[in-house]
C-alpha cells in the first residue's frame, strides 16, 4: 500500500515544477539538432548495485512530457539490481525522450541510493523489533520522493512535515519552560484547533523521560543521544505505555546496538542527506 502522501495530484505538480525547472521555454539542444518526427528507442541502463527505485515515476514523467511515448517497464520499484540489467525500454519522439531524460535519471539515481541503503540497514536488524525510520532532513522540494525511496527501501516514513504530527524537540521543551508546559500546552492547542495529531516528545536523560511518563498524554518519547546503557534503562522505564524511537547521531556502526537496547523505532537522518546516488544512465539503442 502507497504512503498517504503520495497522492497523484502531489507527483503531477512535482513533475511539472521540475520540468518548468529544468526545461523552461524550450530543449533547444533537441530542439535544433533533431529533425522534426524524428523516432527513436532508448533503453535505462543499471550500472550499480542494489535496490531500483524511481521505475513508476519515470514512466509518469515520460508520459506528462508526451503522452504519445510508449515505455515498457522490465523490473519494478524495489526489486534488486545488478551491473547490467535493463530497467525500461521508452519509444517514440526522439527529442521527447532527450528532454525528459534528465529528469529521469535524477530522481531514479537518487531514490535507488536511498532504497538500497534503507534496504541494507533494516536487513541488519531484522532479528529485533525496531524499525528504521527517516526524517525531516531532506532536499527541499525533493522530500516526497525521497519518503517514497525509504518506503520502497523496506523503510518507515516518520512524519511528512510540521502538520502531521507533533513533535516536541528540546528547543520546544525549552522555550515553552519544561516538558509539562509543553504537553499541556500542546494537547490544549490541538483539542482547540480539532486537530487529531500524534504527539512525540524529545527526551535527553532519564530525568526527562520519567517527566513525560508522569505527564502522560503522548505517544511516543524520542530518546536522544543516549548511550547505550541509559538508553536500556529508559525502555525499561517506559515499557509498553509508549512507543520508544531512538535518534541522535545513529550510524550504521551503531544501529545494531541500538537496535538491541529495545527501541521500537531508530530514525536515521543518513538515509536522506548522506547517500551516494546509483549509476543509471539512458542510451539509445
Amino acid at each position: 500500500m502507497k504512503p498517504a502522501y503520495l497522492t497523484e495530484s502531489a507527483v503531477q505538480a512535482f513533475i511539472k515544477s521540475a520540468f518548468q525547472e529544468d526545461i523552461g521555454p524550450g530543449d533547444y539542444s533537441s530542439l535544433a539538432s533533431i529533425p522534426k518526427g524524428k523516432q527513436g528507442k532508448a533503453q535505462l541502463l543499471i550500472k550499480g548495485e542494489g535496490i531500483i527505485a524511481g521505475i513508476e515515476l519515470a514512466e509518469k514523467i515520460f508520459k506528462m512530457y508526451d503522452p504519445s511515448l510508449k515505455v515498457e517497464l522490465l523490473i519494478k520499484d524495489g526489486d534488486p539490481v545488478q551491473y547490467g540489467d535493463i530497467g525500461l525500454t521508452v519509444q517514440g519522439s526522439s527529442a521527447s525522450i532527450l528532454s525528459s531524460e534528465r529528469l529521469v535519471l535524477n530522481c531514479m539515481q537518487r531514490m535507488s541510493g536511498i532504497a538500497t541503503i534503507t534496504h541494507r540497514l533494516t536487513e541488519k536488524i531484522l532479528h529485533t523489533k525496531a524499525r528504521l525510520m527517516d526524517t525531516r532532513k531532506t532536499t527541499p522540494n525533493f522530500r516526497l520522493m525521497e519518503k517514497w525511496a525509504v518506503h520502497i527501501g523496506g523503510g518507515v516514513n516518520h512524519r511528512f512535515a510540521l502538520y502531521d504530527m507533533v513533535m516536541l524537540k528540546d528547543n520546544h521543551v525549552d522555550f515553552a519552560g519544561g516538558i509539562k508546559p509543553a504537553i499541556t500546552q500542546t494537547k490544549a492547542y490541538l483539542k482547540e484547533h480539532d486537530l487529531d495529531l500524534k504527539i512525540e516528545v524529545e527526551t535527553r536523560n532519564l530525568g526527562e523521560v520519567a517527566e513525560v511518563i508522569e505527564v502522560g498524554g503522548v505517544d511516543f518519547i524520542m530518546l536522544d543521544n543516549m548511550d547505550y546503557e541509559t538508553m536500556r534503562k529508559a525502555v525499561a522505564m517506559i515499557g509498553d505505555q509508549f512507543k520508544t524511537e531512538a535518534s541522535g547521531g545513529i550510524t550504521e556502526d551503531t544501529l545494531v546496538p541500538v537496535a538491541e537496547c529495545g527501541v521500537d523505532f531508530i530514525s536515521m537522518g543518513a538515509l536522506t542527506h548522506s547517500v551516494q546516488s546509483m549509476d543509471i544512465s539512458l542510451k539509445a539503442f
